[in-house]
Formats: structure tokens, C-alpha cells, sequence
């Protein structure tokens, strides 16, 4: 049983199907921790409280590491561990000192400036939730620090490609959080759940320092803190950690102005900003990360011809998934929601609205989830300035946009009406989230564009845009095809209650029936006019994941760090 768990995985098949069963069920424990919370704190104030305490530790953590493990430490560690292995282990103490001395030196002064800290970040909260808001972050910076010292470990154990301890870290840290939420908020209430970050945190430092110790770890002082390999591993995730810094600058942002507006918008944002971010996650970020390695080597033999079929056949497999997932996510909003936080504190009026802006978010699906391989095609060519722009632009359009709509287009009865009767919430007393959700859908737009347009602008590009706009056409019409089928099957159950009433089982029978139903649809149209997306995700489970093979010599190109406070 030991060495399964510290085994080194060869096989691309192996380690592919490792960490997409433990991102499965790592967003299966985080659906749980979220239902929990849901259930206790409901779609109100007291969880808008805990919500803005993450930020702080949030930020601390990616301005420290960024991008630094998946682009910088993984591929300098791997060059000197095949040279030599007592430098690397020497290299590896290095950014772990540095690590850990940052990520205390920035936790140290939020701690200190923390109520100021607060006052910025939630303007509209009275002084006694910035209060509370103060002594939940102060509890919850023992995370930043201990997931900084965890993501080394992480970036060791990836380099080794020793995944399954790797992969069973974050659902550690899922269940520390609902360990805290289940035991420790009966006890000590709301900062109990912030101390299960805490242990949450410990726990997935834990299990992989074990690991590295295995692998050939030692604490010891290094040679040279500041060895010249450190240096190169700063310098590559610069580019990264700034993209990483304007996001968490964002969420900052929208927080404040969540702040502002009515109690338990800043929940209701995020309970449905979970539920949006899980196909972009598992469909768009799990795309461009397999398809990085093959446009790197593409583009580093100049091979333009591959590295664009390679593009192409990626871009089309992810609208073949993405476009029907938006659809069916639109029209089952209620359902969906309902299914996932229906209980305890989490009453009919959260639901609805929580479904309102789900189906807000959903029309930013396709773009959000586009956008990263985009960016892994200008990665490939070591262009990092690109998307980090594209990226940012669509930051600031989303500050803008949301300042916009919250206190200037709604409080003028425009545009909030035809949403709130569009979504069915025009009975409701506050609609004022909706601002929040239509100005991220609206920012994806503006940063899979700028994106988009930048990389097609390039003559050596355009090959495949006709191939790819006609995808986009024909993928588009079968997937509202999908979602008007879904709508028409919930009609059969119409008569039979309210949503309001339904039972669980009544609710998810009903869900299941226009699902089952709508996806059936979708991929008999796919099969009668063949689309070719069928042919290109058959090929890919069956030949390219069960053959391909890794030498011994060479570590995996890896997928993005883990560890984030709040993932």
C-alpha cells in the first residue's frame, strides 16, 4: 500500500486518469463544503462575512507564488535533478526557505493592518461585520503559509511524478474545511469554520511532506538562499504572478462592491460562481493543460502545421463540450441549485436568486473556458505578454462594468427589469447581484476577444479560423437545439408541484429526465450530420491517452499548481 502511494507514474494514461479522478472528487468534496456551509450560514450576511475573509490570505498566497511552482520551480528542478540530484534537493530548500519566509514576513503585516486592510476591501459592511470580517482573516492567515510550504511539496511531488499523494492533498484540505463547518461552528460559531481552514491547510502540508521526505526531502539550511537557479524560477513566474495578481485585484474589487449593496450578495455570487467555474475548470482548464505539451514541442521545432492542428482540434473539443454544458446549465438553473445547496439555512428566495445569476454566468461559460488555450498557444511560442494583457483587459472591464451596472444602470430602472422578469425573479425585493455575474459574462467576451483577435492577427494563424468559426456555428445551433429540448421536457412535469415543494428525489428525477433526454438529442445530431469533434474525443481516449508513454528521464509537463485558500 506504501509504495502505490509513492510510486512514480510513468504513464501519461496513469497520471492523467489519477488527477482527473482526484479533481473529480476533489470538486465533489468541494461541492459538499459548500452545500455544508450553505445549509448553515444561508445565503446571507453571516456567510458574505466569512466569504471576505478569505481575501486577504487568498491574495498573500498567489502574490508569493503565482505561477511560480507550475511554470518556474517544476521545469528548473526537474533540468538540475537530472544533472544532479543533491543541487536540486539544495535548490529545492532554497525556494522553500524563501517561500516561507514571504509568505510569514506578508502575513505578519496583514495581521497587523488588518482592520485597515478590511476597511478597503468592504466598504459597505458596518464596523461590527468588519469586525468579524478582521478576526476570521486573522485566523485564516495560518493557511497562506502553510499552502505556500505545501505548494513546494507539490511542485516536488509533480516533478517526481509521484501524483497520488499530490492528488489526494486538496481533498484534505476540502475536508478539514467541513470538519470545521460539522464540529467546530456548534462550538465556537462562525470562527470555527475559519479555524477548519486552518486545519485544512495543515492537513494538506501534511500528507506531502511526508511524501517528499520519501521522496529524498530533508529540512536543512541550504547552501545559498539566493542560488542563481532560484533567480531563474522568479524570473519565469513573474508574468504568471502578475495575470494572478490583477485576478485576485478583481476579486478584491468586486467584493467591495458587494459590500455595498444588499446583505448575502456577495454569497449568492459566489455559491453561483462555484457552480459556473466547474466545467471551465474540467472542461477548459483541463484541455489547455493537456494540450500544452504538444504545442510546445510543436513550436519549439518550428512545426506550425502540427502546432495549429493540435490548436484547432483542442478548440473544437472544448466548444463540442462547453456550448451544450452552458445551454443545459441555463435551463436547469433552479434545479441545479436546489440539488447542490437546498438545506438547512439555504431557503426558496436563495435559490432562486443564487439560479438567477447561475444563468447569468452561464452565457460567460464558453468564453472563460476558451480564453486559457488561447493562452497556451501563445505559452508555447513564450509569449507571456499577450494573454497577460488580454487577461487584465478583461479584469478592468469587469471592475468597470459591475461599478456600472450596481450604481449607476440598475438604481436607474435600466436593463434590471427585462433581466429580473428574463429570469423570473421580478417578485423578488433586491436583484442587485445580477450586476455582479452579467459584467463577468460581458468581461469574458472582452478577454477572449482581445485574445482571439491578437493571436489571429498573426498571418501564420489563420489557417484554422474557418475551420473553427464553423464549429462554432454548427456546435452553437445543435446546442440551443439541446437546450430548447431540455426546457420542453421539464414542461412534462409541469402540474405535478412547485420547486418549491418538491422532494429531492422528485426534484432530481426531473432534472435527470431533461438531461438524459437533451443530451441524447445532442449527440444524435452530432452523429447524423458527423461532426468530426465525435472522431477527435474517440481518438484521444482511446489512442492517444492509452499509448503514449513518458521516458523515464523526463518528468510530465504539469498541470497548474494547486492550493489556493479558497479553492
Amino acid at each position: 500500500m506504501i509504495s502505490f502511494f509513492n510510486r512514480a507514474t510513468n504513464s501519461v494514461a496513469a497520471a492523467a486518469f489519477i488527477l482527473a479522478a482526484a479533481t473529480l472528487l476533489s470538486s465533489l468534496f468541494g461541492l459538499v463544503r459548500v452545500r455544508v456551509l450553505a445549509g448553515l450560514l444561508g445565503a446571507g450576511q453571516e456567510y458574505d462575512i466569512f466569504l471576505a475573509a478569505f481575501r486577504v490570505p487568498d491574495f498573500i498566497f498567489h502574490i508569493v507564488l503565482g505561477g511560480a511552482i507550475s511554470v518556474g520551480f517544476i521545469p528548473v528542478f526537474v533540468e538540475y535533478f537530472t544533472k544532479d540530484k543533491n543541487e536540486a534537493w539544495d535548490i529545492a530548500r532554497s525556494f522553500f526557505v524563501l517561500t516561507a519566509l514571504a509568505t510569514m514576513v506578508l502575513a505578519g503585516v496583514a495581521f497587523v493592518l488588518m482592520p485597515l486592510l478590511v476597511d478597503a476591501i468592504v466598504p459597505g459592511f458596518t464596523d461590527e461585520q468588519k469586525g468579524e470580517v478582521a478576526m476570521l482573516s486573522r485566523i485564516m492567515l495560518i493557511s497562506p503559509i502553510l499552502l505556500g510550504m505545501s505548494a513546494i511539496f507539490s511542485g516536488i511531488l509533480h516533478s517526481l511524478r509521484k501524483f497520488v499523494l499530490y492528488a489526494i492533498a486538496p481533498i484534505l484540505y476540502n475536508l478539514g474545511i467541513i470538519f470545521g463547518a460539522v464540529v467546530f461552528y456548534p462550538v465556537w460559531g462562525i470562527s470555527g469554520i475559519a479555524w477548519g481552514v486552518a486545519l485544512g491547510a495543515l492537513l494538506h502540508i501534511s500528507i506531502q511532506a511526508v511524501a517528499s521526505f520519501n521522496a529524498g526531502f530533508r529540512f536543512a539550511l541550504p547552501r545559498k538562499i539566493f542560488h542563481t537557479a532560484v533567480l531563474r524560477i522568479i524570473k519565469l513566474a513573474v508574468p504568471r504572478a502578475l495575470g494572478l495578481v490583477a485576478y485576485h485585484i478583481n476579486l478584491l474589487a468586486i467584493t467591495a462592491i458587494a459590500s455595498t449593496l444588499a446583505a448575502g450578495v456577495l454569497a449568492i455570487f459566489s455559491l453561483a460562481s462555484y457552480l459556473q467555474y466547474l466545467p471551465i475548470s474540467i472542461i477548459g482548464t483541463s484541455f489547455a493543460t493537456a494540450l500544452f505539451p504538444a504545442l510546445a514541442s510543436a513550436a519549439a521545432k518550428h512545426e506550425n502545421a502540427t502546432y495549429l492542428a493540435h490548436l484547432s482540434r483542442a478548440l473544437r473539443n472544448v466548444m463540442f463540450l462547453v456550448l451544450p454544458a452552458s445551454a443545459l446549465i441555463y435551463i436547469l438553473r433552479i434545479y441545479i441549485v436546489r440539488i447542490v445547496y437546498g438545506t438547512g439555512a439555504f431557503d426558496w428566495e436563495d435559490t432562486r436568486l443564487t439560479a438567477a445569476t447561475l444563468g447569468l454566468f452561464s452565457f460567460g461559460i464558453f468564453f472563460y473556458a476558451m480564453t486559457p488555450l488561447f493562452a497556451k498557444a501563445f505559452y508555447a511560442r513564450q509569449n507571456t505578454r499577450t494573454p497577460v494583457l488580454a487577461t487584465t483587459a478583461g479584469f478592468i472591464t469587469n471592475i468597470g462594468l459591475a461599478a456600472l451596472f450596481a450604481y449607476v444602470v440598475f438604481p436607474q430602472g435600466i436593463l434590471v427589469g427585462g433581466l429580473a422578469r428574463m429570469l423570473r425573479v421580478e417578485d423578488l425585493p433586491d436583484v442587485s447581484v445580477l450586476a455582479l455575474p452579467l459584467a463577468f459574462s460581458l468581461s469574458g467576451v472582452v478577454a477572449l476577444v482581445l485574445i482571439a483577435s491578437a493571436f489571429f492577427k498573426e498571418r501564420r494563424n489563420r489557417p484554422i479560423g474557418p475551420e473553427v468559426g464553423n464549429a462554432f456555428a454548427r456546435i452553437g445551433l445543435a446546442s440551443i437545439i439541446t437546450g430548447l429540448v431540455a426546457w420542453v421536457m421539464l414542461q412534462v412535469f409541469q402540474g405535478f408541484g412547485t420547486l418549491d415543494t418538491f422532494t429531492a428525489v422528485r426534484i432530481g428525477l426531473q432534472a435527470g429526465w431533461a438531461l438524459f433526454i437533451s443530451v441524447g438529442v445532442y449527440f444524435l445530431i452530432a452523429l447524423i450530420f458527423r461532426f468530426p469533434e465525435l472522431s477527435v474525443l474517440r481518438d484521444l481516449i482511446n489512442t492517444r491517452f492509452r499509448k503514449a508513454r513518458i521516458p523515464k528521464e523526463h518528468a510530465p509537463i504539469h498541470p497548474e499548481d494547486q492550493g489556493s485558500v479558497s479553492s
